[in-house]
């Protein structure tokens, strides 16, 4: 066994973390839901999410027996959505095809809906003790950093050299500990910035350390501006209810009720007429919101616009009228609910 596996797997017994909400259990689903929840957000974030998600659907026929509405509703407020509705198509596949048991075999547990290379091996790992190796972003920033990988690890070329490097480091016993310590290590250790290198177990054989290169390491992503978008949203109000529109199952927010939007150059009292049927007066804008997706900044204006009379036929398909209180509960995109929350 390598001197970096017999460091890191004899460190994470005393020093890792033993105690979050997903460990000390070889149940996959709770495995898989919580590797899920963890790309792309910090442990502090899904905690509280993934508490509230396991306690509504504990296991896999209770995930794929809800509706994507219910457990986007689960979900909201934690971003990336298609991570939930992949985790539902994925719990319906495995009661489909593998009889509800969450399938062992690593290249099986590839195939199904959101669960690439690293995220499989993550769950062999933890749940069925296979030798599997996890590239994530941590683990990509302990490796550059110990073994001096030039280059941003999001290019092809890198993240090959990094995969190698990965799997010529597995262990031969003791691969749950192993696996922890590298989140671990990368998460508590090898942060990003300010790393704690003098309490790292591998610092005397980390190149970048000995050379005095781990500021460099992991190179940074090659900055591109972000484009701005703008959009006006329709606060459609009668009274104290207010009007949802449910998003197209795919794209941005797919599968979450929002706010209707219009075009900047629309008129919004004439789209409420044509495409909703609704009379209405126009309100002063409320003040603008910025959200920042990974790709562009969205700039939105919220306006509203009050009912005149409401239509007999109020809830039309993929349309919704709730009381305010009631909206802001729903499976709504962050900004919709903060727009929402402060009309209260």
């Amino acid at each position: 066994m390598s001197e970096f596996a017999t460091r890191l797997i004899a460190w994470q017994k005393v020093h890792g973390r033993h105690d979050l909400p997903w460990q000390n259990t070889r149940d996959p689903y709770a495995i898989w839901v919580s590797e899920i929840m963890l790309q792309q957000t910090q442990v502090t974030a899904v905690i509280g999410y993934y508490a509230k998600f396991m306690q509504r659907f504990p296991d896999i026929a209770t995930l794929a027996n809800a509706t994507q509405e219910e457990v986007l509703q689960y979900w909201s407020g934690l971003g990336y959505y298609s991570r939930a509705r992949n985790l539902h198509k994925a719990a319906q596949t495995i009661m489909a095809e593998h009889g509800g048991q969450f399938p062992q075999d690593f290249e099986v547990i590839q195939q199904l809906s959101g669960i690439g290379r690293s995220t499989a091996a993550a769950i062999a790992s933890f749940a069925f003790n296979q030798p599997q190796t996890i590239l994530d972003g941590n683990v990509k920033r302990v490796l550059a950093r110990h073994y001096l990988v030039e280059g941003w690890p999001g290019l092809p070329k890198v993240e090959k050299q990094l995969w190698v490097l990965a799997e010529g480091l597995l262990p031969e016993h003791g691969m749950v500990a192993y696996t922890q310590g590298l989140m671990d290590l990368g998460a508590t250790l090898c942060t990003r910035s300010k790393p704690k290198c003098l309490l790292c177990p591998l610092n005397s054989t980390c190149s970048a350390y000995q050379q005095n290169r781990v500021k460099e390491l992991p190179a940074s992503k090659p900055r591109k501006v972000s484009p701005q978008k703008q959009t006006t949203m329709l606060l459609l109000l009668n009274g104290n209810e207010v009007m949802l529109e449910k998003r197209p199952s795919s794209g941005i927010w797919g599968g979450l009720w929002s706010l209707p939007e219009i075009g900047m150059h629309e008129i919004a009292v004439e789209v409420a007429a044509s495409r909703f049927g609704l009379q209405t007066e126009v309100e002063e804008p409320l003040p603008l919101v910025n959200h920042a997706f990974t790709h562009f900044k969205l700039e939105i204006t919220p306006q509203p616009l009050q009912l005149l009379h409401k239509p007999l036929q109020a809830n039309a398909p993929n349309i919704i009228w709730l009381p305010i209180e009631d909206a802001i509960d729903a499976a709504l995109p962050t900004p919709v609910r903060n727009i929402l929350k402060s009309l209260k």
